[in-house]
């Protein structure tokens, strides 16, 4: 009974981890062999575990990468220019997200950009930092949306806040002045404090063309390039070579 009442009071505190490892020593009976301090340290340890288990999957949550992707899938044998030394620096802690550095990722159609564009955002997500993935379009129709409805000041701070930024499909259309716009306030507000990583087919020299405005052009270019990794593949399409492996790096 009195166990009972400790487990109950431990759900009701929110630490479940600590819970579910109590009823588990109480079916265990070996547990009886440890000491109070071996026992009390496996409670903690499964709370801990549950926490940070709880909090990736809220982050990974949070990061809309809209669909599986991670670095363990990426597919090194294609021939596509993508080096593998290269990507484990990266990837190492995510170190360019703690050097609030920048990932360029360029090449054709099918080449694999949207699903290494996700894995870097789901490791990311596994090393602690906060991601957010969204092709172009979509994110300048949320910052639209979010005009209209008067929270646009609150959805700037927050995609300025959010350690990984991910917008796919970038520069595939030229920009309105609005769409450049609110593009340069939110390098603005992540300037040297965060991190972007943007996926496109266009080379990068053709990027400022497509922006638009000179001015706004340089600015944009000007926070990002200068201390951003250029991945650029080449290649033929990874959907053609699928193979049935469930989806991995085909995307």
């Amino acid at each position: 009974m009195l166990n009972q009442q400790t487990i109950e009071k431990l759900h009701v505190m929110r630490m479940r981890g600590m819970a579910d490892a109590l009823t588990r020593q109480q079916e265990d009976p070996q547990t009886t062999q440890l000491s109070f301090e071996e026992r009390f340290a496996l409670l903690v340890d499964r709370q801990w575990d549950w926490r940070q288990n709880r909090a990736l999957e809220r982050r990974l949550r949070d990061a809309r990468l809209q669909g599986p992707a991670c670095m363990e899938d990426i597919d090194f044998r294609a021939t596509r220019g993508l080096d593998k030394q290269v990507i484990r620096s990266l990837i190492q802690d995510s170190d360019w997200v703690r050097r609030h550095q920048h990932i360029f990722l360029v090449g054709p159609t099918g080449i694999g950009k949207t699903f290494l564009a996700r894995a870097f955002g789901q490791k990311a997500c596994r090393d602690g930092f906060t991601a957010y993935f969204s092709s172009a379009a979509q994110l300048f129709r949320e910052l639209e949306l979010a005009r209209a409805d008067g929270s646009y000041a609150k959805r700037l701070r927050a995609l300025g806040q959010v350690d990984v930024l991910m917008v796919d499909d970038w520069a595939m259309a030229p920009l309105t002045d609005t769409e450049r716009r609110a593009f340069l306030e939110i390098c603005d507000e992540r300037y040297m404090t965060r991190s972007t990583l943007l996926a496109s087919q266009l080379p990068v020299a053709k990027w400022h063309a497509q922006i638009g405005d000179p001015t706004v052009a340089d600015s944009i270019l000007d926070r990002l390039v200068h201390a951003a990794h250029r991945i650029e593949l080449q290649g033929e399409s990874m959907r053609k070579k699928k193979d049935g492996r469930g989806g991995k790096d085909a995307e």
